[in-house]
């Protein structure tokens, strides 16, 4: 058609075999460039499929170690919860056996009493079976503190009497009405007692 351009046909511009080996050559090298890329990039495509299922893989045995974890905890967080329930029903458990021979002994000594007309061997008996439950009782932890003739200390003494006295210092204990118990250095019971104070001078009426 007139006025349209014609496709130029490139011509070769070295007809002799050896252009044409030259041409071959090239084409070739282009289309082994060509392969050679493709198959570095199927390669490069294939590696970071390996490391894609690599990570799937390894994210799911995250995962499916974590679950067992998160059940391993709660197994543990029951097995406390029980063990903690054990315990506490059976904390004193050592102390209580310890503690029954006294109550039986006791027990003989009423039935005892009730055969016998010396009251002095029960309450010998009594008192010794009392001083062997303390020592016991000592070896969990135990243990009393003396308090008369001692300065009133109101974290180890409750004072139930103020008695006026000029044979001991004021706020001193006077009596002791039940003994104060501690366990373990750790005040279980303070003790009440009665507390001295001096006496009140007798004011006589002026004249």
């Amino acid at each position: 058609m007139e006025g349209s351009e014609k496709k130029k046909i490139p011509v070769n511009s070295d007809p002799s075999p050896e252009g044409e080996d030259k041409k071959i050559l090239e084409l070739l090298g282009e289309e082994n460039h060509q392969k050679n890329k493709k198959k570095k990039e199927e390669k490069e495509i294939g590696e970071l499929k390996k490391k894609l299922e690599d990570k799937e893989k390894e994210a799911k045995e995250n995962y499916d170690r974590l679950l067992r974890t998160a059940a391993d905890l709660e197994n543990y967080k029951k097995r406390a919860a029980k063990e903690k329930e054990e315990w506490t029903k059976f904390a004193n458990e050592d102390l209580l056996k310890a503690i029954l021979p006294f109550i039986d002994n006791l027990e003989r000594a009423v039935n005892h009493a009730q055969k016998v007309v010396d009251t002095g061997v029960l309450i010998e008996g009594v008192r010794l079976t009392l001083q062997q439950l303390l020592q016991t009782l000592n070896r969990f932890g135990l243990s009393t503190f003396e308090s008369v003739g001692k300065p009133f200390d109101p974290s180890m003494h409750e004072a139930m009497l103020v008695v006026e006295t000029d044979k001991l210092e004021p706020n001193q204990v006077v009596e002791e009405f039940q003994k104060g118990y501690l366990l373990n250095d750790r005040l279980l019971r303070p003790a009440t007692v009665s507390v001295s104070k001096p006496l009140e001078k007798e004011v006589r009426p002026s004249e």
